[in-house]
């Protein structure tokens, strides 16, 4: 343990939390600052830390950075030290002394993992082997070429029967007035006889059709089922071989209880834990602590090297825990120690004023402070809405038209009447609203002007958390004015042209935009006082007056 767990080197005295860390929404404690600055202190001295690690192969083809985590703990003596982790196992190995190991190792040396691993290659060998056999391809290709060239035949006997058939329709005009009744009648016999025998074969020539390709569909037909089967069956070890693991990782707690992954998550849809469980810094770090009696003190993970293409992860940031794997396993691992409260169950909004800036007989806009819900939360009901609706009791049906990031301050409008709200948010929806936000950003900006069009989607991983994704995410437009730039920082005007989830924080923050956070982004950047985007000006028309309006808040920076 002497090489895992690391002393501390400080010049002077910080005092211990008097309760762990809140790991989902925390400012990092200033000991675990210093234990994470002597961990990048150790990274900085490899030539190459990513290879060096091994954390991922030569031909590694994403962005070379990953989360580690740093874990201040006490030992039975009341002497402090810290941990160090990593994030995620990529090349199936975690042998680095200076970092505590897996939860648990699956492809340790004739584990169950390695040898039924070695099946499941078996049968993707035999998969691969039936899909690419040459008969098979050979009879699909034929009778891809087979049902083209009966489809052009059936098509030229369904033209030819049409064609008769005009062609004896054609003879009935022609034979109405020249025919006697008899004769007529006998012709009406002998078209009717000849449709239906027309009708008779063509279905036999489909039939006949059909019969042709029977063979070719009969071998790909015990060909494909064949594929089918085996799928089954290594969809089925695979199944079974993925509880085994969850079952493997066991997690302890404070209190000695543990309690494996797929118990933690059998409550939480989909039921089945996310791939890569277990294997984050967190709970590595927790894990290690108590099987070694050593009592976790403070907790901070961090980024570190380049940031994601797709995520906002910048380097040395430091940022909460993901929900996605994480939750359910550190709500259990933490039960036995005294734990920070959790500031989304705070109302931001207490105390805090809500003046209206404009109202008439149809409509009202609040200056909404920051730190300060628009509609109520899921545990918070003090919102706009909330304090609006109280205000205006006589009020029917929704009152907010538009909402705004909890810590963004500014103008939000809301109507009185629900006829009124269907009205203005058509103009919002057919996006005829101009929105003008103030910001503050952390970097210099060099263009003066430009547009920003990234496509968001929220991070499944660890909501709300939004990330880039051109393939899957929805389009997201912004126009930017540089206003002043000042002590390493710029001010900027943003117009969104679309209105995503923390668009505007992600389009200042992320690589592919300006690259320079809003000041006060406890997601996307650093936490400050707040953060310093405001809605400074909404122009829209009046959906009762029809004449134009413009409200103006000027920005509290």
């Amino acid at each position: 343990m002497s090489s895992i767990l690391h002393r501390f080197d400080l010049n002077e005295t910080i005092d211990v939390p008097s309760k762990f860390t809140f790991p989902f929404l925390y400012e990092p404690h200033p000991l675990a600052v210093e234990a994470a600055e002597q961990l990048k202190i150790y990274l900085s001295g490899f030539k190459n830390w990513f290879y060096d690690l091994n954390l991922g192969p030569k031909n590694y083809q994403h962005p070379l950075g990953k989360m580690f985590g740093v874990l201040v703990v006490e030992d039975n003596q009341g002497k402090l030290g810290h941990l160090w982790a990593y994030s995620g196992i990529i090349t199936g190995e975690q042998n680095h002394s200076q970092f505590v190991p897996l939860i648990f190792n699956m492809f340790s040396e004739n584990s169950k993992y390695v040898k039924e691993n070695s099946q499941l290659d078996i049968w993707n060998q035999k998969i691969d082997l039936l899909e690419k056999d040459i008969i098979y391809l050979k009879s699909k290709k034929q009778l891809q070429k087979l049902e083209k060239e009966n489809e052009l035949l059936l098509y030229n006997q369904r033209k030819k029967h049409s064609q008769h058939k005009a062609e004896r329709k054609k003879q009935r005009e022609e034979a109405v007035d020249c025919l006697t009744e008899i004769a007529y009648q006998k012709l009406l016999d002998l078209h009717q006889t000849q449709g239906m025998h027309a009708k008779f074969l063509l279905k036999e020539y489909q039939v006949y059709l059909d019969t042709k390709m029977a063979p070719l569909e009969k071998i790909i037909s015990l060909h494909e089922g064949k594929v089918k089967e085996y799928k089954a069956a290594r969809k089925e070890l695979s199944n079974k071989l993925q509880n085994w693991i969850f079952e493997q990782y066991q997690f302890l707690n404070a209190n000695g209880d543990s309690k494996n992954a797929l118990q933690l998550f059998k409550n939480i849809p989909p039921y089945i834990p996310p791939s890569g469980t277990g294997d984050c810094a967190a709970p590595k770090l927790l894990q290690y602590a108590y099987l070694n009696d050593l009592k976790p003190v403070a907790l901070a993970e961090f980024w570190y090297g380049e940031p994601l293409k797709s995520q906002i992860r910048k380097h040395g940031h430091y940022y909460p825990s993901c929900r996605s794997k994480c939750e359910p396993i550190l709500e259990h691992m933490l039960q036995g120690l005294e734990v920070d409260d959790n500031p989304m169950l705070i109302n931001p909004a207490l105390g805090k004023e809500l003046p209206i800036i404009y109202e008439d007989d149809y409509l009202m806009a609040v200056n909404k402070p920051e730190e300060f819900l628009s509609v109520r939360g899921k545990t918070i009901e003090d919102s706009v809405e909330y304090r609006m609706k109280q205000r205006f009791p006589q009020a029917t049906g929704p009152l907010i038209v538009h909402r705004l990031d909890m810590s963004t301050s500014g103008i939000l409008v809301l109507t009185k009447s629900l006829k009124v709200h269907k009205k203005l948010q058509e103009q919002f929806e057919k996006r005829s609203v101009k929105k003008r936000y103030v910001a503050l950003l952390d970097g210099n900006v060099e263009e003066d002007t430009g547009f920003i069009d990234l496509a968001l989607r929220v991070d499944l991983d660890n909501r709300p958390f939004q990330m880039v994704d051109p393939v899957h995410g929805k389009s997201a437009r912004t126009k930017f004015e540089v206003l002043e730039r000042k002590d390493g920082k710029t001010k900027v005007y943003f117009y969104p042209i679309t209105g995503r989830t923390h668009q505007l924080r992600v389009h200042a923050s992320h690589p592919l935009g300006l690259n320079c956070p809003i000041i006060g982004d406890d997601l996307y950047g650093f936490k400050k006082d707040r953060l310093y985007l405001h809605a400074e000006q909404l122009e829209f028309i009046h959906p009762v007056t029809l004449k134009p309006v413009i409200i103006h808040v000027p920005a509290p920076f």
